[in-house]
């Protein structure tokens, strides 16, 4: 907490001005409480704005077509299979944030073949047994985003993320400090999750 220190009172924050805050639960933060769970990722707002996001759709600047044409550990690449890999988000909702990539440039999930489908659900399982193996997650949040009206980051290129989740992983500590807590940088997590993919066969 960059600006503000806990003070010996229970619930109160105190700033380097000297005024106090008082600490309510996270829900108070959002208005009324609809008693939904949220991760709070302030550090993504670099993406939503924009400055991280391709100026267009064409695989010539697609991200997911330019990562598998660098080295592994430079991309962030855990995994390759032959119509598909698996990289780690740069944007990370939790520590460990996967995603399933075919190599072909293709919007939707039902543009691509039963084969490229195939190996998706073999590497997201494979994904899901390296985080547990290196992380030991409680849980998982597994899904795609299809179009941009149906909440797709790079909606020109199909991918499948996978989040692993832990108890009180979506806590206050992200909402008073505008902070996520991530315990390792990238590569460090790529080499981790690298090594526990050769071993969760």
């Amino acid at each position: 907490m960059s600006d503000l220190t806990r003070k010996a009172e229970p619930n109160l924050l105190e700033t380097e001005q000297g005024s106090e805050a008082q600490i309510q639960g996270a829900e108070e933060f959002a208005g009324q409480s609809d008693h939904l769970q949220r991760l709070w990722t302030p550090h993504r707002m670099a993406y939503i704005g924009g400055e991280a996001r391709p100026s267009d759709g064409s695989a010539k600047q697609c991200p997911f077509c330019l990562i598998p044409q660098k080295s592994d550990v430079e991309g962030l690449v855990v995994a390759r299979g032959e119509l598909a890999y698996v990289v780690l988000n740069l944007f990370p909702y939790n520590n460990g944030h996967l995603m399933v990539c075919p190599f072909e440039h293709v919007a939707t999930y039902d543009q691509v073949s039963a084969d490229v489908v195939a190996e998706i659900g073999y590497l997201t399982q494979r994904a899901m047994r390296a985080l547990t193996l290196a992380m030991s997650p409680a849980g998982f949040n597994i899904g795609m985003n299809q179009g941009d009206a149906g909440g797709a980051g790079i909606a020109a290129h199909l991918h499948q993320h996978v989040v692993p989740r832990w108890s009180g992983d979506a806590n206050f500590f992200p909402i008073i400090a505008q902070t996520k807590a991530m315990p390792s940088l990238l590569g460090q997590t790529r080499d981790q999750l690298a090594t526990a993919w050769e071993q969760s066969e």
